[in-house]
């Protein structure tokens, strides 16, 4: 037998958006069904998706069939680089992050050129495979 999670109040009120007391009234009154342990309630994941009449989001605890979360934060420094090279990059990088992606994670490129050194910086900031499929594109636009 395949134990059912069970949602303590306060995790409920965070899924919904509610306030714990609106989840307790509702518990009261009926209209979700909860089993009290203790001094405490559990609503069962099928009492909720029936109670909301959805399908819930996801484990609410961090277990590990939750979804992880990766991000990359980089630095790239490129020397002998002219300024229309520079904004040229720039424009392309920019239109790259801002462009559709799949799972529609955020990515946020910022770019620095240094006119007297020739020298250019480029900061990412986003999830793995994106930031590494940025720097395949940046090694390719920059191959002599």
């Amino acid at each position: 037998m395949v134990a059912e999670h069970l949602y303590s109040v306060d995790q409920v009120a965070e899924l919904l958006g509610l306030h714990v007391r609106t989840i307790r009234n509702y518990v009261r009154d009926g209209r979700l069904h909860a089993v009290r342990i203790g001094k405490q309630y559990r609503i069962s994941a099928a009492d909720l998706e029936a109670f909301t009449g959805t399908p819930l989001p996801g484990p609410p605890d961090g277990s590990e069939t939750a979804r992880r979360h990766t991000e990359a934060s980089s630095i790239v420094e490129i020397e002998g680089v002219d300024a229309r090279t520079a904004d040229r990059v720039t424009t392309l990088l920019t239109a790259m992050a801002s462009g559709p992606r799949p799972g529609g994670a955020p990515l946020r490129v910022e770019t620095v050129y240094d006119r007297d050194r020739a020298r250019m910086k480029v900061v990412i900031l986003g999830g793995l495979g994106e930031t590494a499929r940025l720097f395949d594109y940046l090694e390719g636009v920059l191959a002599p």
